[in-house]
């Protein structure tokens, strides 16, 4: 899990903006979502990042990790972030995640 990463100021390079649809599976990406470069996450790749509150596409984003989506049935930890100072509750995080999320069991870690 990646819990050091929990209250830090992160920069997200955003590769699927708000709007954007799924290369693979096809649904659209309803939050700006990337990658924390020169990181390495459970799946091998970037740990990616959801970023909550911007609501246009955008293409980085430099932000507050507010919580981790903690996937109990794959090896892929999600970061949420946000404009520093704000913040969502997991109910809203799950909301806004959803459309990617409900295929997977998780925990949200604070």
């Amino acid at each position: 899990m990646n819990r050091e990463y929990l209250g830090k100021i992160v920069e997200v390079e955003i590769d699927r903006p708000l709007g954007s649809k799924h290369p693979k599976h096809g649904f659209i990406y309803q939050v700006n979502y990337g990658y924390i470069p020169n990181t390495i996450s459970g799946d091998g790749e970037e740990l990616d990042a959801y970023v909550l509150g911007e609501h246009e596409p955008i293409e980085s984003f430099n932000g507050e990790v507010i919580a981790i989506i903690h996937r109990t049935n794959d090896d892929d930890d999600k970061l949420v972030v946000m404009e520093k100072g704000r913040n969502y509750t997991d109910d809203q995080i799950r909301v806004l995640t959803e459309f990617q999320e409900r295929w997977f069991e998780s925990v949200i870690i604070r």
